[in-house]
């Protein structure tokens, strides 16, 4: 796990470097996959063999501690990209720097040659880690640090990593805690718990396994995309109507604000699922719905009427709906081990994370597809209210060629705005609001799923043979 992820950081780190998408997808997304699905599962899997009376416990600990990495990692990777940053070469104001558009493209007169430019706002240089000025920036030139960061954190993961793998101990065959009896099988509506185990393989082979995968991934995706997106969400919802409360110091903080609720969500709701039952800790995270429900009243609200009070419930929101992601996975192992049997946990429990990958793939995408058409709606809208002189004096191309100039990114909602009265309706608030609606969606077919989930059928266990070696507490019980 180690060899992988770390050795995906530095590949994606030499991607950046050269400009080279294939090992940006090798590394950060073949090895990095690879390597953090096997450093996921192994301390999961060892601590649940320490702790057979308390899975929802020692699954909660050892994902705690994954949730937390990612707090640790949100100040330490804004530390080291704002250390490596470069800003790039600046020509002069917008006033200063004649300016020639092609292809939706600004260029300017650099040494007698046409270079590639990009404008940027006081809305834009807010969001850089140093200081800088608006106005016209070369293109290719400074860095954004992201190279050397990946190179970095590669090196720092593999120390880390090797120092933990080192320390992991499991305990002998046969092993149980001092005076505790497996119990007997369970299904009272509140707790499923299997008496056998079903192979890794058959496990593909029950309905349960499906209907769980589906909860799981429905589950996950408000939550990944939200941690995902943290930061352009709040900047985009927030950032254009409460400029003076919401910062960048103040987005990054909320983005490690959402890793302590991550953190707390795996150790909260994995010691409830002991005393709740696994199922029905999973229609708690159904609480999901009506928060993502509410999200657009709160853009509408800030829209007309800017005030802090919509940002704090938006806050408080999303905390809690980053701690149901954080408890959908630390309460999985133990679901599984009650559903499955504990005997071959693990292997459907890697099984069972592709739920997390469709998530993780799915909810972004979903986001971004529906949020870029609210984008474009919006972006169409407002360059029909700007005088098509005024529209062709600044992009230097007539409205006409919109499309082309978007894509570029020469025109964006924030440089059409000040083209237009003072007073007029920023839409960037609004952008999301089909997105939500759509993972409050997704959440409703999570918790159709979780309520469809009966014990496994025992035709599907594992067949014992007579000569297999019993558990020391079956000995016991059979020698007396």
């Amino acid at each position: 796990g180690a060899v992988a992820w770390s050795g995906g950081l530095i590949i994606t780190g030499l991607g950046v470097m050269t400009h080279q998408l294939p090992l940006l997808f090798l590394g950060y997304g073949a090895l990095g996959g690879i390597g953090w699905g096997l450093g996921y599962i192994s301390p999961v899997s060892t601590l649940m063999k320490w702790f057979p009376d308390r899975r929802g416990m020692a699954t909660g600990l050892a994902l705690t501690a994954f949730g937390g990495g990612a707090m640790l990692a949100t100040p330490i990777n804004e530390f080291l990209l704002s250390t490596f940053f470069e800003l790039p070469t600046y020509l002069g104001s917008l006033d200063q720097v004649p300016l020639v558009t092609e292809m939706g493209k600004r260029f300017a007169e650099v040494g007698g040659e046409l270079k590639e430019v990009v404008v940027a706002t006081e809305f834009d240089v807010k969001s850089l880690p140093v200081t800088a000025k608006p106005g016209v920036y070369l293109v290719g030139t400074g860095s954004s640090g992201a190279a050397k960061t990946f190179l970095t954190l590669g090196a720092g993961y593999f120390t880390a990593m090797c120092i933990g793998a080192s320390m992991q101990r499991v305990p002998r065959d046969g092993w149980l805690p001092k005076g505790w009896t497996p119990p007997a099988p369970v299904n009272d509506g509140k707790t499923i718990l299997a008496s056998g185990s079903v192979h890794y393989n058959t496990a593909l082979r029950t309905p349960q396994f499906y209907l769980l995968f589906g909860a799981v991934a429905g589950n996950a995706t408000a939550g990944v995309t939200t941690i995902a997106c943290a930061k352009t969400l709040m900047t985009d919802i927030f950032g254009s109507a409460l400029p003076a409360v919401v910062t960048s110091s103040y987005a990054a903080a909320y983005v490690a604000a959402l890793s302590g609720a991550n953190m707390l969500g795996r150790l909260l709701w994995a010691n409830v699922s002991d005393r709740l039952g696994r199922k029905n800790t999973y229609f708690l995270f159904g609480l999901g719905i009506p928060i993502l429900v509410a999200v657009p009243l709160l853009t509408n609200t800030v829209i007309q009427a800017p005030s802090t009070a919509p940002l704090y419930l938006f806050y408080a929101g999303t905390f809690g709906l980053v701690t149901f992601y954080g408890g959908v996975f630390s309460v999985l192992p133990a679901f599984i081990a009650d559903l499955f049997g504990p005997k071959h946990c693990g292997a459907i429990h890697g099984r069972l994370l592709t739920a997390w990958s469709a998530a993780a793939v799915g909810g972004p995408l979903l986001l971004t597809y529906l949020r870029s058409r609210s984008y474009d709606t919006a972006l169409k809208e407002l360059a029909t209210q700007v005088d098509p002189t005024t529209f062709a004096n600044t992009f230097g191309a007539p409205i006409s060629e919109l499309e082309t100039l978007a894509y570029t990114k020469t025109v964006n909602i924030h440089n059409l705005l000040q083209l237009l009265p003072a007073g007029t309706s920023d839409p960037t608030p609004a952008l999301y609001n089909d997105a939500l609606y759509a993972m409050a969606g997704v959440l409703c077919l999570a918790a159709a799923s979780n309520a469809f989930i009966r014990p496994v059928n025992p035709k599907y266990y594992v067949k014992e043979s007579k000569d297999a070696v019993l558990p020391s507490a079956q000995v016991v019980s059979k020698s007396a």
